[in-house]
């Protein structure tokens, strides 16, 4: 893949300091509390020297992060305040006008900002960001999470939604070859973006955590191997496979749930997150019938803070996602991945080329050779049935996720490329006879 800077591999490279001061837009159309991406990402460019501002849309009563979080930010935020429900239904037929109204307000507030960069988070960010850059005449960063407009199968489109991606996609068509780098989170969707909109400017910032040693951290009252045990009520035998992430309809967890009849005798599935729609109340319904209450249990969602402690807990990690929803699905990069990573957990996953790459390459963990229920509970198994294997690949991951892939080391690409692009800029306005960029 065409890098826009060379890119060093040293684990024990110094953090990049930007070299001259630089002030950041960086805009995002959600709650920043709901985008742990983005919040590690203005936190890094705050601590390289360089003034954030982060404006994100509340729905309802905004709050600020420092309300949700016991750490104090290095950068601004700044809300925009719209009606409840605005993220779910904000591109529904007769929603329009709520979009545009977030456009329009989250366009103001970014003009009226003194940034050197602009920085959309996502599509749903982008046009405002444009406007605000193309006005201002000052560099663009498109941040895709993952590939745009391919979050759904067409058939599931409404007729306003449809109407509005057919506008969308000549719009990118536009402006990603103009911007001044494409940010994307997996090789596939990197290459993808490349092939689509014909450009070379892509750089790949995979969602990797911040590595923590969690042998300086004491302070949690319960053992860290035993959250989900003690807060399940399991015997301490008890074997767990986890997946954490959204339960949503595109996950496909009624696999999961139906994988669980294969189960051997003292295997649970657990499934940690925040609900979305009626799908917990599905899932639940599935449990019931396949007559697997023993075997699989549903936790919500906790708080991101304390997130690696309950991973830690389980003794394998899952991603597994269908292959035929849609693309974004099998380019896929989930920040579970890494999370398990982090924590130490061996990774069951299905076929998804970026996920495959990382567990063949690293050696932590296998793929199940179908998505049949049967082939995964077998492999799910196959897995907990060798804790001697088991306990290697922990120990392997958590050296992986210390020196290889942990942000202290991911993030020198995001402040490399910022650093790029001020000397480009620079360059270009001492050019055109600007003394300040």
């Amino acid at each position: 893949m065409k890098m826009l800077f060379p890119i060093h591999d040293s684990e024990t490279e110094a953090i990049v300091q930007i070299s001259q001061p630089l002030c950041i837009c960086m805009h995002v159309a959600r709650a920043l509390q709901d985008d742990v991406r983005l919040r590690r990402n203005a936190a890094t460019l705050a601590q390289a020297g360089c003034q954030v501002l982060v404006v994100d849309v509340q729905a309802d009563k905004p709050s600020s992060l420092e309300e949700n979080s016991t750490e104090i930010q290095p950068y601004m935020l700044q809300h925009i305040a719209l009606r409840p429900n605005f993220q779910q239904r904000r591109f529904a037929d007769g929603y329009g006008i709520n979009a545009l109204n977030c456009f329009l307000i989250a366009t103001s507030i970014l003009l009226k900002q003194a940034a050197d960069i602009y920085h959309a988070c996502e599509w749903t960010a982008l046009p405002a960001c444009f406007v605000a850059a193309l006005i201002r005449r000052k560099p663009l960063i498109f941040e895709a999470y993952e590939l745009p407009l391919e979050d759904r199968p067409s058939h599931a489109l409404t007729r306003g939604r449809r109407f509005f991606y057919i506008w969308m996609r000549a719009f990118l068509r536009y402006v990603l070859p103009r911007c001044a780098a494409v940010i994307t989170v997996s090789p596939p969707i990197a290459r993808e973006l490349q092939r689509k909109y014909h450009m070379s400017n892509v750089v790949l910032i995979r969602n990797i955590p911040l590595y923590k040693d969690k042998d300086k951290d004491k302070g949690s009252k319960m053992s860290t191997s035993e959250r989900l045990r003690i807060h399940l009520d399991l015997p301490a035998q008890t074997r767990i496979a986890l997946y954490q992430g959204n339960l949503q309809p595109d996950r496909g967890l009624e696999r999961l749930v139906r994988a669980a009849a294969y189960l051997d005798p003292g295997q649970v599935i657990v499934l940690l997150g925040q609900n979305i729609g009626t799908t917990r109340a599905e899932l639940e319904q599935l449990i019931q019938l396949q007559g697997v209450q023993d075997r699989v249990k549903i936790i919500s969602a906790v708080p991101y803070e304390t997130l690696q402690d309950w991973t830690a807990s389980a003794n394998i990690g899952l991603t597994i996602i269908p292959l035929d929803y849609t693309r974004n699905m099998k380019m896929a990069l989930p920040n579970k991945l890494f999370e398990y990573i982090h924590a130490g957990l061996p990774v069951l996953s299905s076929p998804l080329e970026a996920v495959g790459e990382i567990l063949t390459t690293y050696d932590l963990g296998q793929v199940v050779r179908s998505m049949d229920p049967a082939d995964i509970g077998t492999a799910i198994n196959a897995m907990l049935n060798d804790p001697p294997e088991l306990e290697r690949i922990s120990q392997h991951a958590r050296q992986i996720a210390r020196t290889e892939l942990c942000w202290q080391k991911e993030s020198q690409q995001l402040l490399q490329l910022y650093q790029y692009i001020a000397e480009q800029s620079k360059q270009l306005y001492l050019q055109m006879g600007v003394r300040r960029f």
